[in-house]
């Protein structure tokens, strides 16, 4: 008898994740690999009777945090309805945002021989992408442990693949920032420019869009006064030297609760942060950490589908 352990579904753990977006973008990756619906797959289809059955074991190939494990029962299912053959049925023995060893077995699957083997490289692309941004990001969680800072991610996300990106992100302890342009409102130097300054740039952002929160980058200690004096309600503090950062956050820190100035103002760290250099931008007293290479630079997690002879 087996002595792995068994997990819900990941369906059934509010993963944050829409399902009509999961069920389109594991469409649309289908569509890549068979061609159009329902599409074929010539060596299968031809070397596997389509009665045939079998057991596949989807095992971790190296140590890391899992995430995506939400999209293998979706894929099983869509390759067979394309397919015309029943669904294999699948059995969790890891949950998103686990930690995992090299050649722990994350789940295993039961069905139709054509169906896993199919299912197998869409699988693998979207699961493995998904445990590489967790990995990465859990990383970073681990370094800022006890400074009180948490780590951001990026608009820096693979196209098409940005709601299973973040949500690896927080599968790996960090936390999302705006999921696109339409949630919160950034205002960088070309806004500025294009606006003639920055409080006219949050000026006509509030009167346009008065119910998002506004938010706006500075580069040196008097930008972020500055924005800060013009409503922002937040800032983004870019590429700053520890010294600077560390002399932008005292500085913001005096005004708070005073002239209008929030009582706390959430304050986000950006600009070639690594993880050497995490905790001693932290330790500046910046609320966030944000962080691209998260979901633009992550490596993969290597997992393997394994068909048991």
């Amino acid at each position: 008898m087996s002595t792995l352990p068994v997990f819900a579904t990941p369906s059934t753990v509010a993963p944050g994740l829409d399902p009509d977006w999961v069920a389109g973008t594991v469409r649309i990756a289908l569509d890549e690999d068979l061609g159009t619906a329902p599409g074929r797959d010539v060596t299968s289809q031809a070397t596997i009777p389509p009665s045939a059955t079998g057991v596949a074991d989807l095992v971790a190939r190296e140590d890391g945090v899992v995430a995506g494990l939400v999209v293998v029962q979706d894929v099983l299912d869509q390759v067979a309805s394309r397919l015309a053959l029943p669904a294999p049925t699948v059995v969790f023995h890891a949950q998103d945002g686990d930690a995992v060893v090299a050649g722990q077995v994350l789940a295993s699957l039961e069905g139709r021989t054509q169906v896993l083997l199919v299912a197998e490289r869409t699988l693998l692309n979207l699961a493995s992408r998904a445990s590489g941004v967790a990995t990465a990001t859990r990383a970073f969680a681990r370094e800022l442990e006890g400074t009180g800072a948490q780590v951001l991610d990026t608009r820096k996300t693979t196209p098409g693949l940005r709601a299973l990106q973040k949500y690896a992100v927080r599968a790996g302890g960090g936390t999302n920032k705006r999921m696109g342009l339409y949630d919160v409102a950034m205002v960088k130097d070309n806004h500025v420019v294009a606006a003639g300054s920055v409080a006219a740039a949050i000026r006509a952002v509030r009167e346009m869009f008065p119910d998002v929160q506004i938010q706006v980058e500075a580069d040196t200690t008097d930008q972020a006064l500055e924005a800060l004096a013009s409503g922002a309600d937040f800032l983004l503090l870019d590429n700053m030297d520890p010294a600077r950062l560390a002399e932008t956050v005292a500085a913001v820190r005096e005004r708070e609760g005073h002239d209008g100035v929030p009582a706390h103002v959430e304050l986000e760290a950006t600009g070639n942060l690594t993880l050497g250099k995490a905790r001693a931008v932290a330790a500046a007293g910046v609320d966030f950490l944000s962080v691209g290479a998260l979901t633009h630079s992550a490596p993969i997690l290597d997992l393997a589908l394994d068909l048991r002879a």
